[in-house]
Order: C-alpha cells, then sequence, then structure tokens
C-alpha cells in the first residue's frame, strides 16, 4: 500500500512542480511581449525622426 500512495504523491508533486514552471514561463513571455512592443514603438520613433532629418538635410542641399 505504500509503494501505490507514493506513486500518486509523486505524481502530484511532479504535476505541482510543471504547473509553477508553466506559470513562470507564462509570465516571461508576457514580459519579453511588452519588452519587444517597446522597442518596436522606439524604432518605429527613431525611423520617423531619422526621416525627417533627411527632408529636412535634402532641402537645404537643394537649396544651396
Amino acid at each position: 500500500m505504500f509503494w501505490p500512495m507514493f506513486a500518486v504523491a509523486a505524481g502530484f508533486t511532479g504535476l505541482a512542480v510543471l504547473g509553477v514552471l508553466a506559470v513562470r514561463v507564462f509570465l516571461e513571455a508576457q514580459r519579453l511581449a511588452r519588452q519587444v512592443t517597446e522597442s518596436t514603438r522606439r524604432i518605429n520613433r527613431a525611423a520617423e525622426d531619422l526621416e525627417r532629418a533627411a527632408v529636412s538635410t535634402a532641402r537645404s542641399a537643394n537649396s544651396l
């Protein structure tokens, strides 16, 4: 009777550990998604700034 109870307890413990790890992975994936979103926003902002600077430089070069 000991071994079946031990097997059930070990199985439950294993499932609990997998559940905790799954939650941690989910939270880290959400954090990574937020970082990717912020990085994309910053890259787009930098690209717009670069485009404005290029237009300004082209206008300056044409006026010479």
